[in-house]
């Protein structure tokens, strides 16, 4: 489950060579990734909704 979390991170980025893009297509399952993705995309929309409302006030 880590590596799916380190696989999305790193793709948030657009850094991932060609060799480890497909490394990660036959090691990880598809629904980690997925769930992995959405948690990522949930934490970082927090973290902006968060930083918005301590510049904001």
């Amino acid at each position: 489950m880590i590596k799916a979390f380190k696989a999305v991170f790193w793709s948030f980025f657009g850094v991932r060579k060609g060799a480890e893009y497909e490394a990660d297509l036959k090691r990880l399952k598809p629904q980690h990734v997925i769930f992995a993705g959405l948690v990522t995309c949930a934490m970082l929309v927090l973290a902006l909704f968060g930083l918005v409302k301590l510049i904001t006030r």
